[in-house]
């Protein structure tokens, strides 16, 4: 087809164009048509450009792929609006959550503090829980320390004390059985581990915590005939740390049975 083609158009009865069966119109082109006269039967020329030299008219046909009805506006601005609502809520809701959660933190860790500093006996002493859950205390033993904590249902016994670390194991070896070994702590706790019975009442770190220098065993008296295990009374886990060279702490944790009251605390 040339660049601009000239057809001539017979208006109909209701003044639109009409052409022949010879060439088929865009029905939009109507908006470049000069009716001319109006007179019925007058015939008016439309000039019909080219396709690459299309002149824009009042708009493009409404079927044509860059056209876009009011709905489909109002349709996608009413969906920018709900993503901006729904942001705003997940927004909200996420600030809430850890507003909660850091709210109920506080709580468990206010929980976990009374819990800590609750139940303990003042008159328990190195003496009379060494007697009370039968681990002895060598003569060499210093900073020597004690605890005993009452529970609902079963109490807890701590003992501490340092040895020189040749004295420690001569200590250790006598109380578990031959060819029994202590083992290291191959899944320390975290550092801010904070047991029910916790030897921080004693201002001594947890001994599950450290992982150099740290053995550790657990220990009954049934059975137990070595020459300091026979006079063990109750089960413990026994711990001996190497806090620094040639020297070493020994940690005893027991549970208990409730019933065991402590003497008086003593006034210095």
């Amino acid at each position: 087809m040339p660049e601009d083609v000239v057809v001539t158009v017979v208006p109909d009865a209701n003044g639109e164009p009409k052409v022949g069966p010879d060439y088929q119109a865009n029905a939009w082109d109507r908006y470049n048509w000069d009716k001319g006269p109006t007179s019925r039967g007058v015939r008016a020329g439309v000039r019909i450009p080219g396709a690459n030299s299309r002149k824009a008219g009042r708009g493009p046909p409404m079927n044509s792929p860059s056209s876009e009805s009011c709905r489909e506006r109002t349709a996608r601005r009413r969906l920018q609006v709900l993503g901006v609502v729904v942001l705003a809520v997940i927004a909200c809701v996420a600030a809430a959550v850890g507003g909660f959660a850091y709210l109920a933190d506080e709580v468990s860790s206010d929980q976990t503090d009374e819990e800590m500093n609750c139940c303990w006996e003042s008159g328990a002493t190195p003496a009379w829980m060494s007697e009370k859950i039968g681990i002895r205390i060598p003569e060499a033993a210093a900073d020597r320390r004690a605890g005993y904590k009452t529970g609902s249902r079963y109490d807890t016994g701590l003992l501490s004390f340092t040895l020189r670390s040749q004295e420690a194991d001569a200590y250790t070896s006598r109380l578990i059985r031959k060819g029994t070994k202590m083992i290291r702590n191959f899944h320390p706790e975290k550092k801010d581990y904070r047991p029910a019975a916790a030897f921080a009442h004693l201002k001594l770190p947890e001994p599950e915590t450290f992982v150099e220098g740290l053995r550790q065993v657990s220990l009954c008296p049934d059975d137990l005939n070595t020459p300091e295990g026979r006079y063990l009374q109750r089960c413990v886990d026994l711990f001996a740390h190497e806090y620094k060279p040639g020297s070493t702490r020994i940690y005893v944790r027991s549970t208990i049975e409730p019933g065991l009251t402590p003497p008086p605390a003593t006034t210095k």
